[in-house]
């Protein structure tokens, strides 16, 4: 299965399309192995859709038609998308030819674009609506596995923090998410995923959708696996020059969420911070600044 090589340029520019073309575009995300092998009309009366809109959508896309839209989609799936093996390759190549300082600045010239990018409105407005399904859920389950693990332990550390509401799915012996049988209606899922899907974190998010909780997923496009059972979807970019897709964003929205969080809880959440604070001196946790002309 590859993914299409448009998945970010169709997902951010799904909420300007008509309700025809964001229909064609998520069949798009949805299938793209379909887009690169079958023809236009047979891809359309798949999608329910008229082969024109087809068209369209490739042009909203800035193609010249629907051709050009296929033969990418083909392209990626000769070369294959899913494994790091051939992407480190192109990278090593790149990196031979233009220098390791071009390449790290590359890196940065890419996530600077894509940090400016999450301040879009739309995205400000899915960051409040996210930040109060968290504010009123009454427990907070956090789930990322591999690359997407850290964003989801760092959400549930900040929260932790402020309130005892934030479970952590993970632990031994493969223990990790059996809390979760314990979740219920008005309980919420945090769920962090990008491409590579881990298929365990689609299978835990199904199983509490079926509990009746509510899904708050962050992942790489609109429809992702995640995506399909979410209550609140927000999507950010994970393109990188690297062989290894970038994080940075998705740890971002992160400190965003638990800020506005913290933000709204007002009173709790500065109660919570004084008891926190009070054990962190009983128990020295951090490190006490120097003063004078001591020498670290």
């Amino acid at each position: 299965m590859i993914a299409s090589p448009l998945h970010h340029q169709i997902s951010s520019a799904l909420p300007a399309m008509s309700a025809q073309l964001q229909a064609a575009a998520q069949f798009v995300l949805a299938h793209p192995q379909d887009v690169a092998l079958l023809s236009m009309r047979e891809l359309a009366r798949r999608a329910e859709l008229q082969p024109a809109t087809m068209t369209r959508l490739a042009q909203h896309l800035g193609f010249a038609g629907y051709d050009e839209l296929r033969d990418l989609h083909a392209a990626a799936l000769r070369r294959g998308t899913t494994g790091f093996a051939d992407k480190v390759g192109t990278q090593a190549a790149r990196q031979k030819r233009k220098g390791d300082h071009a390449l790290a600045a590359d890196l940065l010239d890419t996530m600077r674009g894509q940090i400016a990018a999450l301040a879009a409105p739309e995205m400000l407005d899915a960051y409040v609506r996210a930040a109060k399904m968290l504010l009123s859920a009454r427990r907070i389950f956090c789930l990322g596995l591999r690359s997407s693990h850290a964003v989801a332990w760092h959400l549930h550390y900040v929260l932790s923090l402020i309130g005892d509401r934030a479970v952590l799915l993970d632990g031994l012996a493969g223990t990790g998410a059996d809390q979760l049988r314990h979740a219920k209606r008005g309980d919420m899922l945090f769920a962090v995923s990008v491409q590579p899907y881990t298929g365990a974190s689609i299978d835990l998010a199904r199983y509490a959708a079926g509990r009746g909780v509510k899904i708050l997923a962050l992942t790489d496009h609109a429809a992702a696996p995640l995506a399909t059972l979410a209550a609140e979807t927000i999507v950010v970019p994970t393109d990188s020059p690297s062989f290894f897709h970038t994080m940075a964003p998705a740890f971002i929205v992160a400190e965003i969420l638990a800020a506005l969080v913290a933000g709204r809880d007002g009173t709790g959440s500065l109660k919570a911070l004084r008891q926190t604070d009070d054990y962190f001196a009983a128990l020295d946790i951090h490190l006490k600044p120097r003063h004078g002309n001591q020498k670290s």
